[in-house]
């Protein structure tokens, strides 16, 4: 049984940054791929970013050249960087493994002058 909790989100300004954990209970941070989503108000919930255990990535276009994401295998821990905030940014923002699958019980990220 594996467990995944999101931290290190909050109320950011237009153009600030944030940096979201994603800690796993277990070892599977290495062993499979690695996803954040995000789920904003009245909206479907999306794909933000991927990472497989080889180290590709793939990027939702609203966020390519602003958000990384990133792992720690040592810490059993996933990463998202998000730089240049905007507005439509504001989401809750999910953990996913995808094998094994779980998910993470969201952080909420709020962007707001």
């Amino acid at each position: 049984q594996v467990q995944l909790v999101e931290s290190g989100g909050g109320l950011v300004q237009p153009g600030g940054s944030l940096r979201l954990s994603c800690a796993a209970s277990r070892s599977i941070v290495s062993i499979g791929v690695m996803s954040w989503y995000r789920q904003a108000p009245g909206k479907q919930r999306e794909l933000v970013a991927r990472l497989t255990r080889g180290g590709s990535t793939n990027y939702a276009d609203s966020v390519a050249g602003r958000f990384t994401i990133s792992r720690d295998n040592a810490k059993n821990t996933v990463y998202l960087q998000m730089n240049s905030l905007k507005p439509d940014d504001t989401a809750v923002y999910f953990c996913n493994s995808e094998y094994p699958l779980y998910w993470g019980q969201g952080t909420q990220v709020t962007v707001s002058s």
